[in-house]
């Protein structure tokens, strides 16, 4: 093949070298507009993984990059005065220069052309004479932007600033300084990349960027090459304590947005997109370098494998694309998670350090378990201590009191419909369902939206508190609960508003009744999407009836032996819709401001809160996003949940979206859960109100990882119990957990040990003659090299 390569970063030279290694034949050009000895940056960082693929495709590459390589184990998290080490991670790290000054010896000893500060030909042009052209241009490709129609690329520029620099100061390990300062909440990222230096990237959000002055600078061009001085003398003087009298080093370090680069295509014809051309990753979850060096192994190897290079390059997308995804769902949580860390300010430094480990959720609970155990140890200990709890046990089984309602887990049975009942009377199979879901040890079940009127009900199929007569059934329910559980059971009211008088769900979810249909209300006559009811703007008698419809739910629920009610605020119906400017497009004081959008709702709220009673717990479910242009966001949300605490409320159950039939939810493991921590972290836990985490949560790992981190007070699971009712309890025996918050039935205690499988009782035999002495501890390794020498130089004397 005729290769050509634009860029020669360690991405391009990789690809180069691998071709070159495959095949003597192949014809490989790489053009680079810089000098061979310009390189920008310090440190690159790299996974064990990511080493093992290094060293089956080249040997030579990683014999010379593991005898470079700072190695260590640990993290420091430096927080409100408090340090605190988590071992068990692995790192290996080096100078970007000396890697590309190894990767540029390399391709020559191959014969690789490698051109140096030299413009590659027109890409065009290129692509006419060569057989494939690798575009390895960086984060602003100009191949990418040439041919942007066929890659259909996305940038996201990011909110926080951010700049690399370096310090002749060797850090043992790697360092997280995260630090409260007059302006905000700024952070280090720090390791070490030699026995020389370390890798300081110091990041905020811009709004703390502005606030500390550094903005002082924003208006200026520098050249390439050249750095922000008077800011690196501000980050100098503000982590001054952090440097222990160090030096800062810079190396072309100026402030930058990150941006997320994303394409739907990474190929046109036989040009091909490598590295952050194609996509990027925030840096706090790995290193760009370490992903464009695994996109050249696999590209590299898909191109050898298959006969021509259209099929290799499909070949190569489809098996590298769900792992460049999956990086960057795990990089997109980190670096929101950084953008938003001022919000944690005030938490517990152990749970903030956990909060941190596991914000890109790629680390969880039991996963820190095998790491460090001891710390992991410590974080429960810490939870219990926050809790009021005396003894430790797995924080999903920690009590806790909603308002003034005792539960004695944190799992809830989320609300969902059932689309079951007759004339909005609730049956037997509710009674089986709700019942099974108590027995099954969740220490709060609620209802599916049980309907206001009527003409409230989303279907014909949908339950009701508008008659005495679904009161009395729904009794029969709350008091099989009571009596064979330890469960609360909640009841969930709501007013369907325009998504109103539709099919059952497996009969055409949305879509209207073929007869029998009724009027539908909503703040605005706008339909909830194309082939739906177009409803009735409200009035003012009308909201005034719908009001009194929701306290006679609420006077019933309480007579129906309900121990908890919610006010269903979410998921467009109609006092979601009121919130919602999508859906919400008065001109009246009911319109407009969020402020006028949450009138009626909080109207509604205040008037169920009044007949409620004071020993009972109060809430709402809201949709913390519309996913949707012009939608409410995430900090409306936040402004959404803290009117309504301001009104009463003693929990916030937050969901997102189905505000509109058009929606583009980002769905993912745990997706909604960013939304919970924030209004937890930024106003309810200070008010006392629990927060409801819900949304794709299926594992107790999981559930128990939101808790510890202070995610959320209680975790709600909704499907996964229609898979499995006695989920709960079936957690308990996975984490051999026996105590107040997992009661099993007296009929079902013979099953409340995990069930044996196959081979786990199988004993191996002793196969060596002399005991091997104790492997060292290597849970926590740190990086030492000076130490290390002069032990070594000890000895030798």
């Amino acid at each position: 093949m005729k290769i050509a390569v634009i860029g020669g970063g360690p991405g391009g030279l990789y690809f180069a070298a691998l071709m070159k290694q495959l095949d003597t034949n192949h014809d490989v050009t790489v053009w680079e507009r810089n000098a061979a000895s310009d390189t920008f940056g310090f440190g690159v960082v790299f996974s064990d993984e990511t080493l093992g693929g290094i060293g089956n495709a080249d040997p030579v590459v990683a014999e010379y990059m593991s005898r470079r390589f700072a190695r260590w184990s640990d993290i420091d998290i430096h927080f409100r005065g408090q340090m605190h080490t988590v071992g068990g991670q692995g790192f290996a790290a080096m100078s970007r220069k000396e890697l590309l000054e190894l990767l540029q010896r390399r391709c020559l000893e191959l014969g690789v052309d490698v051109r140096f500060s030299t413009v590659a030909p027109d890409v065009e042009q290129l692509a006419a004479e060569y057989d494939l052209v690798l575009a390895a241009d960086g984060l602003n490709s100009a191949v990418r932007t040439k041919f942007a129609g066929s890659f259909k690329p996305s940038l996201d520029p990011r909110v926080s600033k951010y700049m690399w620099l370096g310090t002749n100061q060797v850090f043992e390990a790697f360092k997280f300084f995260v630090k409260e300062t007059d302006a905000g909440t700024m952070q280090i990222h720090g390791y070490p990349y030699s026995d020389e230096g370390s890798t300081f990237i110091v990041e905020m959000h811009e709004d703390v960027w502005r606030a500390a002055g550094f903005d002082e600078t924003e208006n200026e061009v520098l050249p390439p090459g050249v750095s922000d001085e008077t800011s690196v003398a501000k980050v100098a003087e503000i982590f001054a304590e952090e440097l222990a009298g160090y030096e800062v080093l810079t190396n072309n370090s100026k402030w930058i947005n990150f941006t997320t680069v994303r394409n739907e295509s990474w190929r046109h014809e036989n040009i091909v997109l490598l590295g952050d051309a194609a996509h990027t990753a925030h840096f706090s979850i790995g290193s760009g370098t370490k992903l464009a060096m695994e996109d050249s192994l696999a590209l590299a190897a898909c191109l050898h494998e298959h006969p021509d290079v259209n099929t290799a390059l499909e070949a190569y997308e489809t098996e590298r694309r769900p792992v460049v995804e999956s990086t960057q769902r795990a990089a997109q949580a980190s670096l929101e998670w950084f953008e938003n860390i001022g919000q944690y300010k005030d938490q517990d430094p152990v749970q903030f350090c956990f909060n941190l480990l596991t914000r890109s959720r790629r680390i969880t609970y039991e996963n820190l378990k095998l790491r460090d155990t001891g710390f992991a140890a410590q974080v429960d200990e810490n939870f219990a201590r926050l809790s009021g709890q005396q003894h430790s046990a797995p924080a999903m089984f920690q009590p806790y009191t909603l308002g003034n309602t005792e539960l004695v887990n944190r799992i809830v049975v989320s609300s969902m419909d059932m689309y079951s009942a007759s004339d909005g009377v609730p049956g037997d199979f509710h009674l089986v369902h709700l019942g099974s879901k108590a027995m099954g040890g969740a220490g709060l079940v609620m209802t599916e939206m049980v309907c206001v009127s009527d003409t409230g009900r989303i279907t014909p199929g949908c339950t009701g508190l508008y008659t005495d007569e679904q009161a009395t059934a729904w009794k029969r329910v709350t008091d099989y609960v009571h009596v064979n559980s330890k469960a609360k059971i909640g009841a969930q009211i709501g007013h369907s508003g325009r998504k109103g008088s539709t099919k059952l769900m497996w009969e055409g979810i949305d879509q209207p009744l073929d007869e029998g249909n009724w009027d539908v209300l909503a703040p605005s006559a706008i339909p909830y999407g194309e082939g739906c009811h177009t409803p009735i703007e409200m009035n003012r008698e009308q909201m005034d009836q719908v009001r009194e419809q929701f306290v006679a739910a609420a006077h019933r629920a309480d007579a129906a032996g309900f121990d908890v009610l919610e006010v269903h605020n979410a998921h467009g119906y109609l006092l979601s819709s009121f919130l919602s400017p999508l859906s919400n497009q008065r001109t009246d004081e009911y319109g407009g401001s969020l402020e006028n959008r949450l009138r009626y709702p909080l109207e509604v709220f205040d008037a169920v809160r009044q007949v409620w009673p004071a020993g009972k717990a109060i809430g709402v479910r809201i949709s913390a996003t519309d996913w949707s242009e012009g939608g409410n966001t995430d900090e409306d949300a936040v402004a959404i949940a803290e009117a309504f605490i301001k009104h009463g409320a003693q929990f916030i159950d937050v969901s997102s979206g189905q505000i509109v039939k058009d929606e583009k939810p980002a769905f993912g493991r745990s997706y909604q859960t960013p939304f919970a921590d924030k209004i937890r972290n930024k106003i309810a836990a200070q008010a006392g109100v629990g927060v409801i985490a819900v949304g794709a949560i299926s594992s107790y790992d999981d559930v128990n990882s939101i808790l510890l981190a202070g995610r959320a007070d209680l975790v709600a699971l909704g499907r996964t119990h229609l898979y499995n009712p006695q989920w709960t309890l079936q957690a308990a025996a996975e984490q051999d957990y026996v105590g107040d918050g997992a009661t099993w039935p007296t009929q079902f205690k013979a099953g409340r040990r995990k069930p044996p499988s196959a081979r786990t009782d199988a004993v191996r035999p002793r196969l060596s003659l002399l005991a091997e002495e104790a492997e060292k501890d290597s849970t926590h390794l740190r990086w030492t090299p000076a130490k290390d020498a002069q032990q070594l130089a000890t000895s030798h004397n």
